[in-house]
């Protein structure tokens, strides 16, 4: 190869192992992509442990890369105010092993691969029970760690798309990861594998670095105590010599993050009922000043929708949603419950605003 070329032929003249053109096929129709050489699908769907033939790793070397520029661009266009602090943060968040390995089970990947690995399959299969009905927005480490396998493959299909595509970017982005990304204008049909995608309004500190600052910050003493129970380990946290959480697991890290769990709302609940009170009366009128930002901004009306309904008939709750088109894209916000539609509408909207603040969008009076 000449060392001055840029770019891979990714041509193949080498056929498709029988064995594996079913799930190329299957994998092609979901990410709307079809393969110039089929044969960089196949080995981004081969683990090391299965023999005589090459693995991801190489793939999966480049696949970080590529998914991470694109995130970084991604964020850079949605966010054209965000400082870079914060922008790093979000393309941490969207990039972790256990945001990239859900996607990996969302979307069953893990059945397409080659590998002759018992323990792995144990593995992965432990991990995809423990995250069953666990919700959308909870991006922190699981009761189980995520096994560095399922986030491997996603990067690996993503650089045999990279690679197969000439390096095109754009095309990467195109494919359904969850993004038809135009360069300016995000579509709906945006989100599909890597969905849902880590916002400003969803950034969650993981609950064992919220604990810690929260003590730092209020001159607390925090002591996490840990000892064994036959295979079980147990952890407590103590906050200035008071128990306020224990977990057991058969795993130390987890048996902590349950520990932390359990203490976290006792400890949090001391914020202040007057700041309750200013944050309802800020929220008052939101709807008002979020309709005043999309007429200035020339942007279509915001949609508004009843999400849930909680709680019997006479004691009922709602919790609605808004939903705003700008140039950068979609935004989505959620309220939170309230007895009357109207009110939890506000509260969406305030959400809304102070998300669209973020982003360099706020409202001047």
């Amino acid at each position: 190869m000449d060392d001055h070329t840029m770019y891979m032929d990714p041509i193949d003249a080498r056929p498709v192992d029988a064995s594996m053109r079913d799930a190329v096929a299957a994998l092609e129709h979901h990410l709307g992509y079809r393969f110039r050489n089929p044969n960089l699908l196949v080995d981004a769907l081969t683990h090391s442990s299965y023999p005589d033939t090459a693995s991801y790793e190489r793939l999966e070397f480049v696949g970080d890369s590529a998914l991470r520029l694109a995130i970084s661009y991604h964020l850079y266009v949605a966010y054209p105010k965000l400082d870079p602090g914060r922008l790093s943060l979000l393309r941490v968040a969207n990039g972790t092993t256990e945001k990239i390995a859900r996607v990996a089970v969302r979307h069953g990947l893990y059945q397409y691969v080659r590998r002759k690995s018992p323990t792995l399959d144990e593995k992965v299969r432990e991990f995809a029970d423990s995250i069953r009905g666990e919700v959308d927005e909870v991006y922190y480490t699981g009761a189980v760690k995520a096994p560095k396998v399922l986030a491997d493959i996603v990067e690996g299909i993503a650089a045999a798309v990279f690679v197969d595509c000439n390096l095109s970017l754009e095309i990467l982005w195109m494919v359904r990861w969850g993004f038809t990304f135009m360069w300016i204008r995000l579509s709906r049909v945006f989100r599909r594998l890597l969905e849902p995608m880590v916002t400003l309004e969803t950034l969650q500190r993981p609950p064992v670095t919220t604990l810690f600052e929260f003590c730092r910050k209020q001159g607390k003493q925090l002591d996490i105590r840990y000892w064994k129970e036959g295979s079980k380990s147990i952890a407590s946290v103590y906050v200035d010599g008071v128990l306020l959480g224990s977990g057991s697991s058969k795993h130390k890290e987890t048996a902590k993050l349950y520990a932390v769990q359990e203490a976290l709302p006792g400890l949090l609940a001391s914020t202040p009922r007057d700041m309750e009170t200013d944050k309802v009366m800020e929220e008052e009128g939101s709807k008002m000043r979020l309709n005043q930002l999309c007429t200035k901004n020339r942007w279509p009306n915001p949609r508004y929708r009843v999400e849930k309904e909680l709680g019997p008939g006479h004691d009922k709750q709602f919790m609605c949603s808004v939903q705003v088109d700008t140039l950068a894209g979609v935004f989505e916000s959620t309220g939170d419950s309230k007895s009357k539609v109207k009110d939890s509408e506000n509260s969406a909207a305030f959400a809304m605003l102070n998300l669209l603040q973020e982003m360099g969008h706020g409202c001047s009076d």
